[in-house]
């Protein structure tokens, strides 16, 4: 059994680990203590495709596989947790069971604008 990342899974890591180094940490104390809402944070977020990381890409999504979404919400996390609850939220809680269980028209309705951000 190989369990070595992929070289999509490494290029995904990466990606978000600069973003989040860059872009996320440095406000991430800033944030939580004036409990501002990290909303450019998200936005950058949704531009790298993470808010759609497990919706396909027929539903304007990332298609990320499990392993990529992992990494990813790992690297948020590491800079701030909060922002990647929310990211988990948002492709987790929301995307997933509407992915699994909605109708194509649900899928359509809901998946494309939640992949956007």
């Amino acid at each position: 059994m190989n369990f070595e990342l992929t070289e999509q899974q490494q290029m995904v890591q990466t990606a978000v680990r600069e973003f989040a180094r860059n872009e996320i940490a440095p406000l991430a104390r800033e944030y939580d203590e004036a409990e501002k809402f990290p909303r450019k944070q998200l936005e950058g977020l949704a531009e790298l495709g993470l808010l759609g990381m497990i919706i396909p890409e027929e539903y304007g999504g990332a298609g990320f596989d499990s392993v990529s979404y992992a990494l990813a919400l790992e690297e948020i996390a590491k800079a701030d947790a909060s922002v990647a609850v929310i990211v988990g939220v948002t492709n987790s809680v929301c995307g997933y069971p509407i992915l699994s269980w909605g109708t194509e028209e649900q899928k359509q309705k809901y998946l494309v604008p939640l992949a956007k951000g």
